[in-house]
């Protein structure tokens, strides 16, 4: 088990130290060996142990009477963060099955009908249903305004015409949440947000896309993809903001996941310094090691520290942790990439055989640098949110 000391952080209330021991022992029996077989294969195996052992539950509210699934009335970020950072830690797979479901299905329960509600969180916080959210385009990342993928009024039904694309769960999905333009008023108020069926007749999946660290992802299509209305997702021209909503709750967790894989590289980090004999003594015993682990777990605690009060911020405080949760991703991430470097170097050569710990985590963060934002549009909306205060 990870030193969980920071759990004594007055962040937490009582049913957080408790979750993240029961996770973390859950983890280290049931994980190991689970995500190394075909990446689609595995993503679908951590979802249903996910969902059959209860911690999909974290990550959709429980709604009126318990009808939607989830744990508790609200999601916690505390305990959302909590979850992202103990898989993170343990398998990068897990992780990304677990967020996937809260980021995918995050804007039903949001803005969602109570049809929509009832119909699919259930499903999603039992593992029975995969989720995904369809809102990035070839031409519309960090830009979102400038999508072009379009669904027209026809009757009783939108037709969706467009492209999305790097969309995560993207070909293994049951559903996507999907961001397309209405035209209601120019710019972001023109976009509206829809449940598709991932059988529904016009939706393709164009191409399956293949990164440095495998994750379900591809481009998907839409030709003449016929919707009914009451797949809409609140109201005309509601879709941006109910896009920009979801992010807000999951992106402090992101923040959370560098972090677990920060701490599982300096634990790496570590042992090697203490067992790798070098010139007669061991790694650990060089000052350049000593100063390079005092950096690491520093960063570490820091970026924690700017996490877990984001998350604190919106569930106790009850405020937009917009800017918080910015410098909690920007911070985590960019630090969390050094933190596994200088782990990576300690191992030389052997860092950088495929397969090893380091190597693996060398891969996994690169990609959260970029994804719910990257770095460069974090440091944007934290100078937005600044002058906006002033």
């Amino acid at each position: 088990m990870s030193n969980m000391s920071w759990l004594e952080w007055p962040f937490f209330d009582e049913r957080h130290a408790p979750l993240a021991r029961q996770l973390d022992a859950w983890c280290a029996q049931t994980l190991p060996g689970m995500a190394d077989h075909d990446t689609d294969a595995a993503c679908r195996q951590l979802v249903r142990a996910l969902g059959e052992a209860g911690w999909l539950r974290l990550a959709v509210p429980s709604g009126p009477d318990g009808a939607w699934g989830g744990r508790w009335p609200e999601i916690d970020s505390r305990a959302l963060c909590i979850a992202r950072e103990t898989l993170a830690r343990h398998e990068g797979l897990a992780d990304f099955a677990f967020a996937m479901q809260g980021l995918g299905s995050g804007a039903i329960a949001l803005v969602g009908s109570d049809a929509l509600r009832q119909r699919y969180l259930p499903k999603v916080a039992s593992g029975q249903a995969i989720a995904a959210f369809a809102l990035t385009e070839p031409e519309a990342g960090s830009d979102v305004a400038a999508m072009r993928c379009s669904a027209v009024r026809e009757g009783a039904h939108y037709v969706i015409n467009g492209e999305k694309t790097w969309i995560s769960n993207g070909g293994i999905a049951d559903f996507y949440c999907l961001f397309a333009r209405t035209g209601e008023a120019p710019g972001a108020r023109g976009i509206s947000g829809f449940v598709v069926d991932a059988g529904t007749p016009g939706l393709h999946i164009a191409e399956r896309l293949d990164v440095i660290a495998p994750h379900p992802l591809a481009a998907l299509r839409f030709t003449d993809c016929r919707v009914p209305v009451g797949q809409m997702l609140g109201e005309p021209g509601q879709g941006f903001k109910a896009a920009m909503m979801t992010l807000d709750i999951f992106r402090a967790s992101v923040a959370a996941a560098a972090l677990g894989f920060a701490r599982r590289a300096l634990a790496e980090g570590v042992q090697r310094a203490r067992s790798r004999q070098m010139f007669g003594q061991t790694l650990a015993d060089l000052q350049l090691t000593q100063a390079a682990l005092g950096d690491m777990a520093t960063e570490i605690d820091a970026a924690a520290l700017l996490t877990y009060r984001a998350a604190w911020q919106r569930d106790v405080q009850k405020q937009r942790a917009t800017r918080a949760a910015a410098m909690a991703k920007m911070t985590a991430t960019e630090s969390a990439q050094r933190v596994i470097d200088r782990a990576l170097q300690m191992f030389g050569g052997l860092g950088v055989k495929s397969g090893m710990p380091v190597e693996k985590l060398y891969r996994e963060i690169r990609a959260l640098r970029i994804y719910e934002g990257a770095t460069e549009v974090q440091k944007l909306i934290i100078a937005r949110e600044l002058l906006k205060e002033a």
